[in-house]
């Protein structure tokens, strides 16, 4: 009998660590899940030439752990090697930006083709841990006059470029993503369908131009994208704007401390993280942000001069 009770005690004892493994487990993979991602896009790729040590300490701080660099044809390739090895070593990865409105008709299809090529040349040319990780293209065709009368004109002439550029991105092993409207998923393809989930299907990631003040609207302006994101296996960064854009101040952070804005992306995190889809959350952009976190003045637009 005392041999059972202490068989029937070290069962109990084994039971109840399987059960604690488990629950362990459990929080570690939550934990995992939970962890917040960050990516920054940064327009003056000249300040790399004499600021990658700030640039760099500054991401690292703000969790930052991809940046969409433009690619500027000024800059020498050198330039670009010694700061992708610094944010490769710092465990930041730099993605090509680039990306004009026109872009999306059918006879600016090969500017875009340019600039992959240009991205998949360096890359032959560069070591490992100097190369561009991927493409993101920033294509905003509404801005221009055409769109008003010709919206589904655009839209099919988008779509073929699209097409064209995933496929060289595709075959240049480069990862493709794209900066896209909150509103495209009010948009029919050319192929049917919503337009976001098209666009979707056909890059790696989408970032979500969702500017609002409040992280709840961020996600709620994100949300269809994210599910469809969820159905297709690809990925969603949630935008956040931080600069002046003078189309009202609810749409960014501009006026507000830096402090609400990491409390409104917190609510991003939180209410993305249901989503197998998503990424982390983009701030626009990195200039405005580095000024605005050390008190740099900024100029509103209509103040700066002529």
């Amino acid at each position: 009998m005392r041999q059972r009770g202490k068989l029937v005690g070290m069962a109990k004892w084994a039971i109840l660590a399987v059960v604690l493994c488990l629950l362990l487990l459990s929080w570690m993979f939550k934990w995992f899940q939970a962890e917040e991602h960050k990516a920054t896009w940064l327009w003056d790729a000249s300040i790399i030439a004499e600021q990658t040590p700030e640039i760099i300490a500054f991401s690292k701080e703000q969790g930052v752990d991809t940046i969409f660099l433009q690619i500027q044809d000024e800059l020498p390739d050198a330039t670009y090697r010694k700061f992708i090895a610094a944010a490769r070593q710092a465990e930041i990865e730099v993605h090509g930006l680039n990306g004009h409105a026109d872009w999306a008709y059918e006879e600016k299809r090969d500017e875009g083709l340019a600039f992959i090529e240009r991205v998949r040349a360096y890359n032959a040319a560069s070591a490992k841990n100097e190369r561009f990780e991927g493409i993101q293209l920033d294509v905003e065709p509404y801005q221009l006059k055409r769109w008003e009368n010709e919206e589904s004109s655009v839209i099919a002439e988008w779509q073929n470029n699209m097409k064209a550029w995933t496929k060289a991105g595709e075959d240049a092993g480069l990862y493709m993503s794209a900066a896209i409207p909150f509103w495209l998923d009010a948009r029919q393809s050319a192929e049917g369908g919503t337009f976001s989930r098209w666009v979707i299907s056909h890059f790696d990631a989408v970032a979500i131009m969702a500017y609002r003040d409040s992280g709840q609207q961020m996600y709620d302006l994100s949300k269809e994208e994210l599910d469809e994101a969820d159905d297709l296996g690809k990925k969603v960064w949630i935008g956040a704007e931080l600069a002046d854009t003078h189309e009202g101040d609810h749409l960014t952070f501009f006026r507000k401390p830096v402090s609400n804005m990491n409390e409104e992306m917190a609510k991003v995190f939180d209410l993305g993280s249901s989503h197998s889809s998503f990424a982390g959350v983009a701030v626009h952009h990195y200039e405005a942000w580095y000024a605005k976190k050390n008190g740099i003045p900024l100029a509103r637009k209509n103040e700066e001069k002529e």
